[in-house]
């Protein structure tokens, strides 16, 4: 092929298919649909994971368990992490963890773990804490902040109603 072929072919304003014009266009009779079938017919659309009949992968793969796809994903990191990687005196939180590549992927929270021994002081913000993390921080002299988690659309509703009940409460008692 040469450079001055490339565009013979394409055309900018290509004809569309005439179909079923009778067996002089070569699209006559059946319209290039063949011969009965679902295909030939019309309104005909397929699944995207149909396979000619036979079982699609979907329904052959094995599923087992549950996967809550609106569980919170919550990203550990030990305490012996923090060691390593951190200085005295500096301040620990997810922005800092992510440059200093400990939380990889995106998290909606995050756990201190007590594994290991921190002989720094450091500022550390989280959503959790073990227990023995956080006994572990304060005895090397840091600090301790507790970020409020993600509150849930289910806490969201129990909450309001909880909120709703009472205001009726109170206004049966006073009328």
């Amino acid at each position: 092929m040469n450079l001055n072929d490339v565009h013979k072919s394409i055309k900018k304003h290509k004809k569309r298919k005439r179909v079923g014009r009778g067996p002089g266009s070569g699209c006559g009779k059946t319209s290039s649909r063949g011969h009965n079938g679902a295909k030939s017919r019309s309104g005909y659309s397929r699944k995207p994971v149909f396979q000619g009949g036979a079982m699609p992968l979907v329904r052959r793969v094995p599923k087992r368990g549950f996967n809550n796809k609106w569980a919170l994903t919550v990203i550990a990191v030990n305490i012996s992490d923090l060691e390593r990687v951190y200085n005295d005196g500096d301040e620990v939180n997810i922005e800092s963890l992510r440059s200093k590549s400990l939380a990889k992927s995106r998290c909606d929270e995050l756990k201190i773990l007590g594994d290991g021994e921190l002989t720094k002081k450091l500022q550390v913000t989280a959503h959790r804490f073990s227990k023995s993390a956080k006994e572990k921080i304060e005895a090397a002299g840091g600090q301790v902040l507790i970020v409020p988690a993600k509150v849930s659309v289910e806490l969201k509703k129990k909450e309001a109603k909880e909120a709703k009940e009472a205001k009726a409460a109170k206004a049966a008692k006073e009328g």
